[in-house]
């Protein structure tokens, strides 16, 4: 949403960010010849002169949902602002506010900066196909000092709430609204729209976790590639939000998520990739995948709706653009769903190793309902090898049984919410615990797919005997509880079958990802 300034040599400079600029640089100041040779580029709220080693940025009078500039003293606020919160990252880029007359009159005040040289905009470096990595290592070790020293507080962190996120998601809808069927495509737009409001309905454990870790601050709200300068002496980062307070606070997700997307835009998702692993590495801060594709797909919608605005004042390509990002946000968006995934079946019958091999093609968290036994031992003491010595017996007892599930439901619920899809290892005989687990997921907003493996009983059994003889698996399961079992097994209906006799594990996997898909 900001705009994109740039300058030509980093001179270090004192100047006060409130200062006025004129004298022997001021825009006043420049001789015709100087201004006639300026280079004017227009942005939907400014106007920029880019004038020998010097760059001045006059606001237009526009009024938008997001910014009012109609008066000369908001857009002489808004200028003094830009100045000093862009001081943050790049101090000696930003060199005042200069005061605009005519024949002594004030008209306006403009931005000075120092003009960067833009065949170094990362931007640039990108379209020419360059290696973006070093650069974008440093500029994640930029942000992550920038993001370590910026400010926080309780009023910042409410900025970064699921209702302050879903407020706007719902101001940038209100933008595009009379675009939709011209500019954007309307089938993808209500998409989009059915995705945001689910993901966000069932991660509020998420956003508190995030606040309350310290993740959420006063960043820059507008990480764009066009905006960064790749110097021989460093990267230099331009161009934060400094019309709305709201829009800059925010996850440090979300300001870094903005360049990737941006990086991904330009065609380079690897270097993005890349990006998002290095600051997360670097800055000890794993984010949720669901989490970075959804303020991905955020980023992505708002500068679809600020080219929308443009192609309404004309300018060039804005409208393609428009529906280019509408398009890279939808499909952030489906790849942020959360997923809660059963894989059950009979003893034996390789649901573990589908479950192991899916994670490992998704990166999803398993649970185990073995592993949860364990945990929670036999309530009733029980040390006989196995803790049971048949079906329904033991630990295979109905009540134990139903704290395992109860258990697994639970652990997964904590996941859900924190925005980390599920796979639920289990046998999942008794159909009452899959509706529990139906139930799980429309309260968490989360998309449920369930897996039936199935194999011969001869198959079974000797699986079961191998892993028993070699302790290769904590299940207890014998061949004789794999037989009572069978006899007790609700219909599954609803379960995709997945025949881990004809197929090999990683045929079983490929077909459990194609039915996700």
């Amino acid at each position: 949403m900001a705009d994109t300034a740039g300058g030509a040599s980093r001179e270090p400079d004192g100047v006060d960010p409130t200062a006025r600029v004129d004298g022997a640089r001021g825009p006043e100041a420049l001789s015709g010849s100087e201004v006639s040779k300026a280079l004017v580029v227009e942005t939907h709220i400014s106007t920029l002169f880019f004038v020998g080693d010097r760059v001045f940025k006059l606001r237009k009078p526009v009024e938008f949902g997001f910014l009012d500039f109609r008066s000369r003293s908001s857009r002489q606020e808004d200028c003094e602002r830009e100045v000093a919160l862009n001081r943050r990252l790049a101090p000696d880029v930003y060199l005042g506010v200069a005061d605009l007359t005519m024949e002594g009159r004030l008209i306006d005040h403009m931005v000075v900066m120092r003009r960067m040289p833009q065949d170094r905009r990362l931007a640039a470096l990108a379209r020419r196909g360059e290696d973006l990595e070093p650069w974008l290592h440093q500029v994640a070790e930029a942000l992550i000092a920038f993001h370590d020293r910026a400010q926080r507080s309780s009023e910042i962190s409410a900025d970064a709430t699921d209702m302050a996120l879903r407020a706007l998601w719902q101001e940038s809808f209100d933008e595009t609204d009379p675009f939709v069927g011209s500019i954007l495509d309307g089938h993808d737009e209500t998409e989009i729209r059915a995705h945001v409001e689910r993901w966000i309905a069932g991660r509020r454990p998420l956003f508190d976790a995030r606040i309350a870790s310290g993740r959420v601050c006063d960043g820059h709200g507008d990480l764009q590639a066009e905006d960064i300068f790749c110097l021989d002496d460093g990267v230099q980062i331009l161009d934060c939000i400094e019309f709305s307070d709201r829009l800059r606070h925010g996850d440090v997700c979300a300001d870094v998520t903005f360049l990737a997307m941006d990086i991904e835009r330009l065609g380079h998702p690897g270097a993005a990739d890349r990006f998002l692993v290095d600051y997360q590495r670097l800055s000890d801060d794993p984010f949720p995948d669901t989490l970075v594709h959804h303020y991905t797909a955020f980023r992505a919608y708002v500068r679809a709706s600020v080219a929308c605005l443009r192609s309404a004042q004309g300018a060039d390509g804005a409208r393609e653009e428009a529906s280019q990002l509408q398009k890279l946000a939808l499909d952030h968006l489906r790849r942020a769903r959360v997923r809660l995934v059963l894989v059950g079946g009979l003893p034996g019958c390789g649901k573990t190793t589908l479950a192991t091999g899916l994670a490992t093609a998704t990166g999803w968290t398993v649970l185990r309902s073995d592993e949860i036994r364990e945990q929670i031992g036999d309530p009733a003491n029980d040390t006989s090898p196995g803790g049971a010595t048949g079906y329904r017996e033991g630990r295979y007892r109905p009540e134990v049984m139903a704290t395992v599930y109860e258990e697994l439901l639970r652990q997964a619920e904590q996941c859900l919410g924190l925005g980390q899809s599920a796979i639920l290892d289990a046998s999942w005989t008794d159909d009452s615990w899959r509706v529990a687990a139906r139930s799980l997921a429309d309260r968490t907003c989360s998309d449920l797919a369930e897996f039936r493996c199935e194999a011969p009983p001869h198959l079974a059994a000797d699986r079961i005997d191998r892993r028993l003889v070699d302790h290769s698996d904590m299940s207890e399961a014998t061949p004789e509880i794999g037989r009572a079992m069978s006899r007790t097994f609700d219909a599954w209906p609803g379960a995709t079958v997945v025949d881990t006799a004809a197929l090999s594990p990683d045929d079983a996997v490929a077909q459990a990802v194609d039915a996700l898909s």
